[in-house]
């Protein structure tokens, strides 16, 4: 069951935005963690050389950016603000259509920055990628 969506999805939730674009889940969030599913189609798929789909990597790599981003946010304090300045992604095996979970998290947080982790799995619960990020963290203007 999904929880609430992020507090800025509140302020207009009709607005089109890729959580609605792509029917992400907020599964969890707590301090410094976050975790989401998405629904992959095969509209979001490419066939490999035996014809089996293969889920692009960008949306991979988009979905562990947004729960790395969700657990930054969960962080933050009264008028801070983050802004990514670094993301790698690695892929372990293709991400097939289907369910897929990013669970993402606060490595470490200084009063500047923060270094964030997240693992995709597959509905057998393999890992099938991981990534790392650094963010900005500002008060105010970014």
């Amino acid at each position: 069951m999904a929880i609430e969506p992020p507090s800025w999805m509140r302020l207009d939730p009709e607005a089109t935005n890729f959580w609605h674009t792509l029917g992400y889940r907020r599964l969890d969030s707590g301090n410094a963690s976050v975790v989401i599913e998405w629904e992959a189609g095969d509209e979001y798929s490419f066939p490999d050389p035996t014809g089996d789909l293969i889920v692009h990597g960008g949306l991979v790599t988009a979905l562990l950016d947004t729960a790395m981003g969700g657990a930054c946010a969960s962080s933050l304090g009264d008028g801070e603000r983050f802004l990514t300045a670094d993301l790698r992604a690695e892929f372990f095996r293709p991400a097939r259509p289907g369910r897929l979970r990013a669970e993402g998290r606060v490595v470490h947080r200084t009063r500047s920055i923060a270094y964030c982790a997240a693992d995709l799995t597959d509905p057998e619960g393999r890992l099938v990628a991981s990534s790392r990020c650094t963010q900005i963290v500002r008060s105010g203007e970014l």
